[in-house]
């Protein structure tokens, strides 16, 4: 009898030591937001290949008063590319000498990460796979970073209970922000920096007020000018806050809390007051309650890069669950 539960006891011992092995230790990922890592070797990198890489991954932001990449890229050869280097949370692999192909690995060495695994058996198989796979690729990292900001925000919420209550809407910022105005169903959210503001603006409107046609980028500029001169106004009697008219805004659509969006990216002004800077605009379709929720994110900051402000923004927008 004894010889049986030492042998039970080995048995459980073993599969015990199984199920250890089988549970992989991830390290925690690192780097800043919108960083990216390429991985390939230095001949590639200042040939045509890295060429490639750079118009698309390090291609001007839509909508920014001043050219600024999507994502800074700093690049090493694969030999370099091991301990504490492979913790980088979205990586970009370059492999030449296999057979063409893009590859989206998740958590790969650090948890959580992005790797997309490009490889050709020449450069301009490579060139190809990036240009074909490119809105691919750059979703993926960009979902990504969207995820680590939001991670980043949750740990200071503010309550959103009046908004839920008001709009029947919930919507994860930081607790910096205030609400700087709230009439009805219309709020005006704002945080303080060094060198202006970042501010949110909330609020519905009919469903027949944004039009799906050729024409929707002109209902979307109307509504938020309309909107601006009630509520935004500027430092002068008489101004407030309008579209850009220089400037022809760029509208996509896109899917956000599940429902068709129409997003917007353009430049905002105050007349005769010297204010300008980058929006952002989504308007959401809630065919349920006839409505589009509109949430705008813009920034005011002279003279300061505005990539990180923009992409808090979207990224605080893009929490928004609709009831």
């Amino acid at each position: 009898m004894k010889n049986i539960w030492s042998i039970v006891f080995i048995v459980a011992l073993l599969y015990a030591c199984n199920d250890k092995k089988e549970q992989r230790y991830v390290s925690k990922s690192s780097g800043n937001i919108n960083s990216l890592v390429v991985v390939a070797d230095n001949q590639l990198w200042e040939d045509e290949v890295g060429d490639a890489i750079r118009d698309i991954l390090a291609a001007p932001i839509e909508g920014l008063s001043i050219e600024e990449p999507q994502f800074a890229m700093s690049q090493m050869p694969p030999q370099v590319f091991t301990g504490f280097a492979k913790n980088n949370r979205t990586v970009l692999k370059i492999e030449k000498g296999k057979s063409a192909g893009t590859k989206i690995a998740t958590d790969a060495f650090a948890r959580p990460q992005t790797m997309v695994v490009v490889s050709g058996q020449t450069n301009q198989e490579i060139i190809n796979e990036i240009k074909t796979n490119a809105p691919k690729i750059i979703d993926a990292f960009k979902k990504e970073e969207i995820k680590e900001k939001q991670r980043r925000i949750s740990k200071s919420l503010f309550n959103d209970d009046p908004i839920n209550k008001q709009l029947g809407l919930s919507m994860r910022f930081p607790s910096a922000y205030r609400i700087a105005k709230q009439e009805d169903d219309f709020f005006w959210l704002r945080r303080d920096i060094e060198t202006g503001t970042v501010d949110i603006m909330l609020y519905e409107v009919p469903l027949s007020a944004i039009r799906d046609t050729d024409s929707t980028v002109i209902d979307v500029v109307r509504v938020r000018d309309s909107v601006g001169k009630i509520h935004i106004e500027g430092p002068l009697e008489g101004s407030y806050m309008a579209t850009e008219s220089a400037f022809t805004p760029f509208i996509s659509e896109t899917i956000l809390d599940n429902k068709p969006t129409f997003e917007t990216r353009g430049l905002w002004d105050v007349k005769n007051a010297f204010m300008s800077g980058p929006f952002v605009n989504y308007a959401i379709k809630d065919e349920v309650n006839n409505r589009y929720i509109i949430a705008e994110g813009y920034v005011f900051a002279p003279s300061v890069a505005k990539r990180k402000y923009v992409f808090e923004l979207e990224s605080i927008i893009k929490s928004i669950r609709i009831k």
